[in-house]
């Protein structure tokens, strides 16, 4: 998992113009082995139950799994610059795997994916589509991206809660069949936001329960 986490910042820190990103970028890129979908040392994490959705209130967003093939690994870490990869979801079967990055809106999900593709585009060995609207919601933006031969890709930007962005990056092997890659846009999915928090009118006060 770790080359893939550390790819994941490296887009977000360049999108969000922090200084080093496409260094970072670069030296993990090198070492991504084809057909890995992600790899590197274990990262300490708990494992979730496959039982109803997987909710988190903090940072809100909320995770329904096509099939209980989908592990969810919730790691909880967060980089000094505000981003959040709170979990991290892998399928077994296919070796596709899911990275889940909440940051901070600085800039719109459709600039964000924007500034992603172009920074991708400037890494040896990366080809990007160009971002397109997406299906989950009226603001969602994403784009597909190989890494060499060996590693296909997706991202897909999209609003969160409480001035969030909600960005999925996934990876399967190039040689997958069509029916694990709809297993992943299904997983992609049903990662959403939690509906917001709606806050009393001032004044007002709750009436009790009648009898």
């Amino acid at each position: 998992m770790g080359v893939l986490r550390k790819l994941a910042w490296g887009f977000l820190l360049w999108g969000t113009a922090c200084s080093g990103s496409r260094q970072a970028v670069k030296a993990d890129a090198a070492a991504t082995e084809p057909g890995t979908g992600g790899s590197g040392p274990p990262v300490a994490a708990q494992t979730a139950s496959v039982s109803g959705p997987y909710v988190d209130e903090e940072l809100g967003f909320e995770i329904i799994r096509p099939s209980d093939e989908w592990h969810l690994m919730v790691t909880n870490e967060r980089t000094p610059e505000g981003l959040a990869i709170p979990v991290v979801l892998r399928h077994p079967p296919s070796n596709a795997q899911v990275v889940l990055q909440v940051a901070p809106e600085v800039v719109s999900p459709t600039q964000f994916a924007e500034r992603l593709a172009e920074g991708l585009r400037q890494q040896p060995g990366f080809t990007t589509t160009d971002p397109v609207p997406l299906a989950l919601s009226d603001k969602a933006v994403g784009f597909d991206f190989q890494v060499g031969e060996g590693v296909h890709g997706r991202v897909a930007v999209r609003e969160g809660q409480e001035g969030r962005v909600l960005m999925m990056l996934a990876t399967w092997p190039a040689l997958a069949p069509a029916g694990d890659i709809q297993n992943v846009d299904a997983l992609i999915q049903g990662i959403r936001p939690l509906p917001e928090r709606k806050k009393p009118l001032p004044g007002t006060v709750p009436q009790a329960a009648r009898p």
